[in-house]
């Protein structure tokens, strides 16, 4: 029997997590926002310089985030590591597991910057034209040579988010995305005895900005006075087989859970483009909307999962589920509130996206599900993180898997098509597969729900034993 989980405090514990929570997480959304930005940026001003381009860097942008998703996700195994290290008081230790997450660093960096420099095998599934392909060649390639950066900073983040420094990861995206602009303007148009380079040139511009960051942190970690105790770069270490397994016992799991949250969308969106360029604006409004007010969350999610891990580390379990508990409520009960707001604004939210009356049309009841698309997509992220933090991702990524690809992916496509004809016609199409996924995030977020209790209450009873 499952033991009821304790509420130590009751209502003044509830209101000090959603404070500690917050003061984490706003850090984290403002520097997720602005690496939004960076693919806004990027798309606004390559669309001035030719259509080749811009079709260039979406084909080129959807085969090097899936790869850098899939590789930083693996990375992302040090924050639970280091913040239970963190907990504990074990601080010399979390020099060592920064040395090896770098270590990995540099053996994915192989493995990445082999497929983006060599995208061909890749690119051919696209069957693009020659110009096309060409041109998405050269944008890849360029990216390879910061993939090495960004898995760095990758590092970075993980370790400054895991002993609870957001911000040193906030000032560096915004300080990035202030250098965007003007970087992208000379390449991708050229000046100062630089040639015009369309899509490539933004390439340019982001590997640029990676080695910045990537610095800079590396700096950061180097000079500022409160990472000193852990001794980062005060000796050289090797490769240590049991840690770089327990990374990737960790790192793996996450990475292939991401990618099967990038793929589920990226597929549903394929399909979708068989209903038509309208149809396929409207779903694009719907998307962009939803990616948005995932932002939230997902900072409720790494904010709770940093907290819930130095209480883990610590070994104060009640405090952990505790924290747990009110980062998936407050993620929850804003996500309720984003849907009221956009319930009411849904009809001036889309009108500011087009004029166009039949996209308009076609994006309406999208984003009417986006509201139930959002509460599920709010109480799935924010629990997958915490039970990261628990350094549990094994089942969650089954869960995933069933969940997104066998009914939000399998689902969908059934709906959407009619396949069997028995399909009512409010459910084929772009709304079919939106419900299916918005069910999928749902199953994936009950399940993950109830496995959380599991592991929590796991915990706790090992208290109650000792």
């Amino acid at each position: 029997m499952l033991r009821k989980l304790s509420i130590p405090n009751g209502q003044a514990s509830m209101w000090r997590d959603v404070r500690t929570i917050a003061a984490l997480a706003w850090p984290v959304l403002i520097g997720q926002l602005a690496v939004i930005a960076f693919g806004v940026i990027d798309t606004a001003m390559v669309g001035r310089f030719s259509a080749t381009d811009l079709a260039a860097l979406g084909l080129g942008s959807s085969v090097y985030i899936s790869i850098y998703i899939g590789l930083t996700g693996i990375l992302v195994a040090l924050q639970p590591i280091a913040g239970q290290l963190f907990g504990a008081g074990r601080e010399s230790e979390i020099g060592e597991e920064t040395r090896q997450a770098l270590w990995l660093a540099v053996a994915l960096t192989v493995i990445g910057f082999a497929l983006l420099f060599f995208p061909e095998p890749l690119l051919s599934l696209a069957k693009a034209p020659p110009a096309l392909h060409e041109r998405t060649v050269q944008y890849l390639r360029i990216l390879s040579f910061g993939l090495p950066a960004s898995l760095a900073f990758r590092v970075y983040s993980s370790l400054t988010n895991a002993v609870g420094k957001p911000r040193l990861v906030m000032f560096l995206q915004v300080g990035g995305l202030l250098l965007k602009f003007p970087l992208n303007t000379w390449f991708i148009f050229g000046g100062a005895g630089v040639p015009a380079l369309g899509g490539p040139g933004c390439a340019l511009a982001s590997t640029l900005i990676n080695w910045v960051l990537a610095a800079v942190g590396m700096t950061v970690l180097v000079k500022f006075e409160f990472f000193r105790p852990f001794g980062i770069f005060s000796r050289f270490s090797w490769p240590v087989f049991r840690r770089q397994v327990a990374l990737l016992r960790l790192g793996i799991p996450m990475g292939l859970s991401y990618l099967i949250e990038v793929t589920s969308y990226t597929f549903m969106a394929l399909f979708i483009s068989r209903f038509g360029t309208t149809t396929l604006a409207g779903h694009q409004i719907a998307g962009n909307l939803g990616a948005v007010l995932y932002m939230t969350p997902l900072a409720i999610g790494i904010a709770s999962s940093t907290l819930v891990s130095q209480a883990l580390g610590a070994r104060r379990f009640d405090e952990a589920a505790s924290i747990s508990r009110h980062g998936i409520g407050m993620a929850c009960v804003l996500a309720f509130v984003y849907g009221v707001i956009l319930l009411a604004a849904r009809p001036h939210i889309i009108a500011a996206y087009t004029p166009d009356a039949n996209v308009i049309a076609a994006a309406m009841p999208l984003v009417l599900i986006i509201v139930f698309y959002h509460l599920c997509d709010a109480l799935q992220i924010t629990t997958a993180f915490i039970l990261r933090a628990y350094k549990v991702t094994l089942v969650p990524t089954i869960i995933y898997a069933i969940a997104l690809w066998g009914i939000g992916l399998g689902g969908g496509y059934l709906l959407g098509f009619d396949v069997g004809g028995a399909v009512p016609a409010w459910l084929q199409g772009a709304r079919g597969f939106w419900i299916a996924n918005s069910l999928s995030l749902g199953v994936a977020g009950v399940g993950l729900f109830v496995y959380w209790r599991r592991v929590s209450v796991r915990h706790l009873d090992t208290v109650d034993a000792d």
